[in-house]
C-alpha cells in the first residue's frame, strides 16, 4: 500500500506536533506515532521550558548559564537563536490552551510562578505544576487530532527512510519512508515531499532509564542510513534523581525539587554535594549525577537521598502534586522522609546534525527535537532547555519548509518502490531479539555509562560489532517486527555511541574517563562528527 502526504513527520512529541500544527494551515501532513500520540518523552518531562520571563532576567544570562553547561562544546549562534525565541514559543502554547502555573509568591512576566533549576542563574522555568510536558502534550494531542489537515497514525514505526541515492536518482533526496503497521503487520510506502525526524532520543539503550520504551534511537539510526552526519554521541546525560523502587518504572523525579530546597544525602543523613561542587544540589546534572555514582560505589550502597521534608507539606503538595501522588502509592511520603533515589540515563545530547532551520545533509529531511544535534547542548544539557529547543525548532524548521516548498522535486509515488518481503520468512527464534535487547543493555550500563575507560569502552565496541552482525543477518531472514526494528536501531545508535566515546580523548561535560579525567586544554573544543558511508556533501 502506498500513502502520499505533503509532509510526514515520524514521532508525536513537542518537536513533532508543534511543526504539523504551524504548517497544517496550508499543507496535508501525516503524523506516525510509534505508540499512542502522546506515548514519549514530551509527556512524560516534569520540570518545564527555560525561557526569559522574569524582570530581572535576560537573554544574555540564560545565554551564559547555558553555554557555561555546555563545557565549551556549545554553538553560541544556536544558543542565542533558541534563547531569542523562547517567549514567543511560550506565549503560542498559551494561545493554545496550555495552563502554567501562576503564583503570587514569585511571579513573572504575566504573573506565571518561575522555578529555578541546576545550572540556571535565575528562575526562568515555567511550569506546569510538576506534569508540564503532559499539559503540553496533551495540549498539542488535542489540537493535531481535530485538525482536518493532520491524519495521525498510531502504532505505526518507521522501518527506514526511503531516499534517491538508494534507488539510483540524482543526489540525495529523502522521498518518504517505508511503515510498518504494527496491528496489521504490514510495512506500507508514505511519499511525502519533506520528512520531518522528530523520534526522540535514544536513552533506552541502557538499561536503567527514565525514558519510556519508545526511546530506541529510530530517528538517528535511520538518518545514518540514509546518509546524514551525526555527532557527539557520547554525551548522554544521566538523570541524577529517578525513584529506586522495585515497582517505580522509569519514574522521574524533577530537578525542580533541587531548585526548591531539596537536599541530597546519605543513608546515614549527611548531606554530600558541596564536597564535590559549590552548587551543591544546584551544579549541573552531570556533576550531580557523578557525584551520586561515586558515593554509590564508595559505600557499596544502592541508591542515595533526596530529602524536602523541611519544607512545609502545604508546600510540598501544592508544588509537587503529582510526584507526591506517586511517592505515596510506594508508601514514601515527601513531607515526612527522604526518598530513594539513582541516576539513570534520561536525554541523549548528540544526535543527527542539523542548521539553525532543522535541515539534515539530505535534501527534504529534516530533525526536531531531541533526535537532533543542533549545537544547543555542547557537552551537557542545562535543565529545561529540551522542551524549548523542541518548540524553536519546530518553528524554524516549518518556517524553512513554507518558504522553500517550491524548490522541492518530488517524483510520482509510484516510482517508489514496495516492500519486498518476497525472500523473507516468520521467525520461529523470537529469543534471539529479546536475548540481544538484554545483553546490548546492560554492556551499554556497564561499559558506557557515567564513568568509562578505554578497555571498557574497547570491551563495549567487540560486543556491539558482533551484536550488529547477528542483527543484520537476523533482519534479512525474517519478517520486521517492531521488536527486531528498535534493537536493530538501538544497536546502531550504541555502536555511535562507542565510537564517539573512543574518539575523544579527554573528559568533559557528560563523557568522563579515567583514562582522560581532565579536559584537553591543548586544543579548542572540538565536537565528535561521525560520517556515515557514502555521505554526499551538500
Amino acid at each position: 500500500m502506498q500513502r502520499e502526504s505533503d509532509i510526514l513527520v515520524i514521532g508525536s512529541g513537542a518537536a513533532g506536533l508543534s511543526l504539523a500544527l504551524r504548517l497544517a494551515d496550508t499543507y496535508r501532513i501525516t503524523v506516525i506515532s510509534k505508540d499512542i500520540l502522546r506515548e514519549g518523552g514530551t509527556y512524560y518531562a516534569q520540570g518545564g521550558l527555560a525561557a526569559v520571563l522574569d524582570l530581572e532576567d535576560s537573554l544574555e544570562a540564560h545565554i551564559e548559564d547555558t553555554v557555561n553547561a555546555g563545557a565549551g562544546l556549545c554553538d553560541e549562534a544556536v544558543v542565542a537563536h533558541t534563547v531569542k525565541h523562547g517567549r514567543e514559543n511560550i506565549q503560542w502554547l498559551i494561545d493554545l490552551g496550555v495552563s502554567f502555573t501562576r503564583e503570587g509568591r514569585r511571579e513573572g512576566i504575566g504573573g506565571y510562578h518561575l522555578t529555578r533549576e541546576g545550572g540556571h542563574s535565575h528562575r526562568r522555568i515555567i511550569h506546569a505544576e510538576d506534569a508540564t510536558g503532559a499539559a503540553i502534550e496533551t495540549t498539542l494531542e488535542d489540537q493535531a487530532r481535530h485538525h482536518p489537515n493532520i491524519t495521525v497514525h498510531e502504532k505505526h514505526i518507521a522501518v527506514d527512510l526511503i531516499v534517491s541515492r538508494k534507488l539510483g536518482l540524482a543526489n540525495n533526496r529523502c522521498l518518504g519512508a517505508y511503515v510498518l503497521d504494527r496491528a496489521g503487520g504490514r510495512v506500507e510506502v508514505v511519499q511525502a515531499r519533506h520528512v520531518v525526524l522528530a523520534t526522540g532520543g535514544a536513552s533506552k539503550v541502557y538499561l536503567y532509564t527514565s525514558n519510556p520504551d519508545v526511546a530506541t534511537g529510530d530517528g538517528i539510526a535511520m538518518a545514518w542510513r540514509a546518509g546524514c552526519r551525526v555527532a557527539n554521541m557520547e554525551f548522554n546525560q544521566f538523570h541524577p534523581t529517578c525513584l529506586y523502587h522495585p515497582e517505580a518504572k522509569s519514574f522521574l523525579i524533577t530537578e525542580a525539587l533541587r531548585g526548591e530546597g531539596a537536599i541530597l544525602r546519605l543513608p546515614d543523613g549527611t548531606a554530600f554535594m558541596e564536597g564535590f561542587d559549590g552548587r551543591a544540589e544546584l551544579a549541573p546534572r552531570d556533576v550531580v549525577a557523578r557525584a551520586i555514582d561515586h558515593e554509590m560505589k564508595r559505600l557499596g550502597i544502592d541508591c542515595v537521598y533526596l530529602d524536602i521534608s523541611h519544607k512545609p507539606a502545604e508546600f510540598i503538595q501544592v508544588h509537587f502534586p503529582n510526584i507526591h501522588k506517586r511517592c505515596t502509592e510506594y508508601g514514601f511520603d515527601l513531607s515526612t522522609d527522604p526518598i530513594p533515589v539513582v541516576p539513570a540515563a534520561h536525554y541523549t545530547c548528540g544526535g543527527v546534525m542539523t542548521d539553525l532551520h532543522g535541515r539534515t545533509d539530505v535534501d527534504n529531511l529534516y530533525a526536531v527535537g531531541e533526535v537532533a544535534f543542533t549545537g544547543l547542548h555542547g557537552a551537557n544539557r542545562m535543565a529545561s532547555n529540551s522542551l524549548l529547543e523542541c518548540l524553536v525548532f519546530g518553528q524554524s524548521a516549518a518556517a524553512h519548509i513554507r518558504t522553500h516548498d517550491h524548490e522541492v522535486f518530488a517524483p510520482d509515488a509510484a516510482a517508489l518502490p514496495e516492500w519486498d518481503e518476497s525472500r523473507v520468512t516468520d521467525s520461529d527464534e523470537e529469543v534471539v531479539v529479546s536475548h540481544n535487547w538484554h545483553e546490548l543493555r546492560r554492556f551499554m550500563w556497564d561499559y558506557v555509562g557515567i564513568v568509562r575507560t578505554t578497555k571498557r569502552l574497547q570491551r563495549a565496541k567487540h560486543r556491539v560489532d558482533l551484536l550488529l552482525n547477528e542483527i543484520q543477518e537476523y533482519y534479512g531472514n525474517f519478517r520486521v517486527t517492531s521488536d527486531l526494528l528498535e534493537l536493530r536501531n538501538l544497536a546502531v545508535v550504541a555502536d555511535l555511541m562507542i565510537r564517539s566515546a573512543l574518539a575523544r580523548k579527554e573528559s568533559r561535560g557528560l563523557h568522563f574517563t579515567l583514562d582522560y579525567p581532565e579536559p584537553d586544554i591543548r586544543q579548542a573544543p572540538q565536537n565528535t562528527v561521525l560520517t556515515p558511508p557514502g555521505y554526499l556533501a551538500r
